[in-house]
């Protein structure tokens, strides 16, 4: 009886707490600082709410989610100066993420949103284990905390990071 009560209730606990989906980052935490055309991006944007898309050409999810992020987010806050997205395409020696990549994901999803090339998934690995895996968003306060992370596409879970991103915008 013990096994059966450890198996069924006690096991999906331990799992589900251990589950962090691939995130070396946690929610609360201070998010880590990186650099943006030789700028510190985070010092840059203080007082802003951040969204980062960790997206790439060949990733299927990411292409399909790619057009609510503009759609849904991008055209919605893209003139409120306290609102900052960016994209950055994970660049791997096997899935090299070079401006033509780029070029082609931003053609083939209609994006107008600013995405830059993460090389050698520097900016990604500072966020997320090196073998984990996109589509990934990171929102970050206004303090440079982070508030909400994602992985893949699940339309529910998109639909409370837009909340999210509101209740921040109206802090």
């Amino acid at each position: 009886m013990k096994n059966i009560l450890f198996f069924f209730i006690l096991l999906p606990l331990i799992n589900l707490s251990q589950d962090k989906r691939g995130y070396i980052v946690n929610i609360g935490e201070a998010a880590p600082e990186f650099l943006i055309n030789k700028k510190n991006f985070l010092e840059e944007n203080k007082g802003k709410v951040i969204m980062l898309q960790f997206t790439a050409s060949w990733c299927s999810v990411c292409i399909k989610e790619m057009p609510y992020i503009e759609n849904e987010i991008w055209q919605i806050h893209k003139e409120n100066k306290d609102f900052v997205l960016l994209g950055l395409a994970k660049d791997t020696k096997q899935h090299p993420q070079r401006n033509v990549e780029i070029r082609q994901m931003i053609d083939k999803t209609k994006v107008t949103y600013p995405i830059y090339r993460d090389e050698n998934s520097e900016i990604f690995n500072l966020f997320a284990e090196k073998k984990a895996g996109v589509t990934r968003n990171i929102i970050i306060d206004k303090k440079g905390n982070i508030s909400f992370l994602t992985r893949l596409f699940e339309k529910k879970e998109f639909n409370e990071m837009k909340k999210e991103i509101e209740k921040l915008l109206n802090n």
